[in-house]
């Protein structure tokens, strides 16, 4: 059996959220005035007596496993630099706020003397207001510029609501400053009509990273005016350009910092992260410059109470008899109907797009049974109030969500990472987690989405049945006295940088002027793009030799496919779309599909047409997909001896199948049948490093047969939980088989490989410095003080086999060995 450790791309990552009933937080943390009018909203119950509430139930408290109390923090002001304009402190002060946050006021000084900085503080601290003042100032400053056109600046944000969204809040911000100040968004959804005055007329363009490498850059001379004037870069969420993705984003930034070169322009870039380690040195590897931190948050913060939660287990029996645990999302579907029925504002986070349509049905229905219970003057609304917002909706309905959430009518959200960065609104009362999201930077991130005017806030951590969960649930210190994680990009990736030397040469002939801007493996890699007969060399530039535009080379988010549409079979309806990469799994026939509160059957998937035939039911159960996972070697490029093992590097095919679906009852989890697929296997060619290991090395470990699943699986985790510190990539981009007898080279054997088509240089890197990796992956589990196996060590948040099986000293016993072996460098 191999134990699979699939890359990211198949499930919905989870993240953070906020919510208020007013407008302007969307901008800044609430500095309100000291004669606070008595319409505003009243002071919610303690965090405290939220959580009594929800644990008064029967057997609910013994449901809380740890309470950590993480006390209030009293606010620091400042003053604005005096070089800020007038109009723009006075529509500040308009807007409550009578003096900035000292971390505002630093960002905004180091703005105006040219620095680019990053300002790296907690949720709703007013990071968002700490960039637009001098950004605002400066537009000012540029209409009495002689060139017509004034100052403009350029916003970039992940998604595309979240510009949509901070557009809003910016021009209702800047009403008072007239025509000055034009925002607009210009996107994939921007019409035709009006993207011309975007160029010629707007001088704050809110926009995403993909709009800017397929649609601006590569029309650069229709946006001459625009870069000429550019005076300042907004990075709005700076930390999610992690990985592959944030690579890409890394190149087009020079991409951009170039052609503003060439109209004389040198921005200065304003970036905003969440709390992560070492936040100047990811933002100076992001835009190429030298970032100055500010990270030292002076806004208050109420009281936050954190609390885990797990779930208890049920009369039910599940595989091979063990017992059945409640489901998270059931239990935290509970949750957020008990908050929403308390009136607290609350978002549950949810790991999945069908989590969180679950999370958002269940709730409904039983707050529209509580309120059919009710008397006449009952509130039989509250079901009203509850929605999912996810991926995949239409750009109409998921602007009607977010005008909801504005405007308060909306009282409790199920949330995936669609919302995450999708609208930045603060102010809830509580936020539920369902299950562990992948790293403490993101679990701090929604936790921090919850506290409003500086009240307390509560946040909820529901395990899901399963090892990771399960330990941190029991194991706080995991999770409260560790650091958080450190983002991790590298723009100098070969494979990434290739495709951007294609279309910056496309944008303007690639000089050898240029090359110290994208990085020094320019040298190595420009004479293989010769080869290809992508570049040719005239003088002494590089040409872009084809038809084809050559920022269509790339897809810098690395989705891949056709999305498949979701139709309504009766009305022809489309209802929304699914990733290619997570149809088989979601929408493949007999599958249960929600969308806005309903539920569908998958009657048909047409692969070759990408749709997806639905009907409306009502089925009582939920569909979870069953999926195998394989790997093949291709072709062997190098093969060093360690002891009698050997190490290897190579082309790989990975073929992932669904094969077939269990049917859940929604609830309880208990599995009601299973149901064979006949799907097409999907197949990802790619680059790996391997390592395999002989009987006479088995022995010598005292692994038994028994345990060579095991020690194997937690030895593969572990190496990938290690890899970022030498290959400068992130976790979630690499995968992994673990095979006790592989056919391939007919040994017990682990593999490693990037989960990017055509391999994104991180096994490569592997391979090179496989004895300092692999030397550091066994300390790491030698030195945990764990008995079986942890998230520190050998547990892994994105197992395909759930974290089993592992033998964690088997693992130490086995990499020791295969290290005797491994000759002084691998190089």
């Amino acid at each position: 059996m191999a134990f699979n450790h699939l890359p990211a791309g198949v499930h919905d990552a989870l993240g953070p959220l906020s919510v208020t009933p007013v407008t302007h937080s969307v901008l800044m943390a609430k500095n309100h005035r000291s004669d606070r009018s008595s319409t505003d909203t009243p002071t919610s119950p303690s965090p405290g007596t939220v959580l009594d509430r929800l644990a008064s139930g029967p057997s609910r408290a013994s449901r809380i496993t740890h309470t950590e109390h993480v006390p209030p923090r009293a606010g620091r002001h400042a003053v604005w630099p005096d070089r800020i304009r007038s109009e723009v402190v006075a529509a500040v002060q308009a807007a409550g706020i009578e003096h900035p946050w000292a971390h505002q006021a630093l960002v905004a000084e180091h703005a105006l003397d040219g620095d680019s900085v990053v300002v790296a503080t907690g949720t709703a601290s007013g990071k968002s207001l700490a960039y637009l003042v001098p950004v605002l100032s400066g537009l000012l400053d540029g209409t009495e510029a002689p060139n017509g056109r004034g100052a403009t600046a350029l916003y970039l944000a992940p998604t595309k609501a979240l510009a949509a969204d901070q557009c809003r809040a910016v021009k209702e911000f800047s009403q008072s400053l007239g025509n000055a100040v034009r925002p607009a968004v210009y996107d994939g959804d921007t019409p035709v009509e009006e993207r011309e005055w975007i160029r010629q007329y707007a001088n704050y363009v809110l926009t995403n990273p993909d709009m800017l490498h397929r649609g601006i850059l590569p029309s650069h001379p229709r946006w001459s005016s625009f870069l000429r004037a550019l005076k300042y870069v907004v990075i709005d969420e700076c930390h999610t350009y992690r990985g592959v993705f944030g690579s890409h984003v890394a190149q087009v930034l020079r991409r951009l910092r170039r052609l503003c070169a060439r109209y004389g322009a040198d921005p200065v870039f304003l970036l905003a992260s969440a709390t992560a380690a070492e936040p100047s040195v990811a933002a100076g590897r992001l835009t190429g410059v030298r970032v100055t931190e500010v990270a030292d948050d002076a806004s208050p913060r109420g009281e936050l109470v954190f609390a885990l939660w797990e779930p208890p287990l049920t009369e039910l029996h599940g595989e091979k008899g063990a017992p059945v645990r409640r489901t998270a999302t059931a239990e935290t579907a509970d949750l957020l109907t008990d908050l929403v029925v308390q009136g607290i504002r609350s978002v549950a986070f949810v790991r999945s797009r069908r989590g969180a349509e679950l999370i958002s049905v269940i709730a409904q229905e039983r707050l529209a049974a509580v309120t059919s219970a009710a008397d006449a003057a009952g509130d039989r609304s509250l079901a009203r109030r509850v929605a999912a917002y996810r991926g995949g909706y239409l750009p109409e309905e998921r602007r009607a969500l977010e005008r909801a959430l504005h405007s308060g009518e909306l009282l409790g959200l199920a949330a995936t990472t669609a919302l995450e960065l999708g609208v930045d609104v603060s102010g809830l009362d509580a936020v539920l987690i369902a299950g562990y999201p992948g790293t403490r930077a993101s679990l701090w991130q929604q936790a921090g989405r919850a506290g409003r005017s500086g009240q307390g806030a509560l946040a909820v951590l529901v395990a899901r049945d399963d090892p990771l969960d399960t330990f941190l649930v029991h194991h706080p210190e995991a999770l409260f006295d560790q650091p958080v994680e450190s983002t991790v990009l590298d723009p100098d990736n070969p494979y990434v940088l290739a495709p951007h030397l294609c279309a910056a040469a496309a944008e303007l002939p690639l000089t050898e002027e240029d090359l110290g801007l994208f990085g020094p493996a320019c040298e190595e890699l420009l004479p293989q793009l010769e080869a290809a007969k992508l570049l040719r060399r005239r003088a002494k530039a590089w040409h872009w030799t084809r038809r084809e535009r050559a920022a269509d080379l790339t897809d810098i988010r690395g989705q891949g496919g056709r999305p498949v549409q979701v139709v309504e079979t009766g009305t022809g309806r489309l209802l929304g779309t699914v990733d290619a990469g997570a149809a088989h799994a979601s929408v493949h026939e007999g599958a249960v599909h929600l969308h806005q509160g309903r539920t569908y059957l998958v009657r048909k998937l047409d692969l070759e047409d990408s749709v997806a035939l639905v009907e409306q039911a009502d089925p009582p159960y939920s569909t979870v997909a069953r999926d195998t996972t394989a790997i093949s070697v291709l072709e062997t490029d190098t093969e060093i001896p360690w002891g009698d093992g050997r190490l290897c590097y190579g082309s790989v095919e990975v073929t992932n199948q669904v094969v077939s679906f269990l049917r859940r009852r929604v609830i309880t989890g208990e599995v009601l049948g299973e149901t064979k697929l006949d799907l097409p296997p999907s197949t990802l060619r790619t680059r790996a490093v391997w390592w395999t290991v002989t009987e006479d090395q088995l022995d010598a470990a005292r692994i038994a047969p028994e345990i060579l699943g095991g020690a194997l699986h937690a030895a593969e985790h572990a190496s990938i939980g290690m890899l970022p510190l030498f290959a400068t990539c992130d976790r979630w981009d690499i995968g992994g088989v673990s095979v006790p007898l592989h056919p391939d080279t007919l040994l017990p054997t682990v593999f490693v490989y990037d989960g990017h088509p055509g391999g994104a240089g991180f096994a490569e890197r592997a391979f090179h410095t496989a004895r300092e990796w692999l030397t550091a992956t066994r300390q790491a589990i030698a030195s945990c003080e764990c008995d079986a196996g942890c998230p520190s060590c050998v547990q892994s948040p994105k197992c395909g086999n759930g974290n089993e099986p592992l033998h964690k000293r088997g693992a130490v016993r086995l990499l020791a060995e295969l290290l005797k072996g491994a000759p002084p460098a691998s190089r």
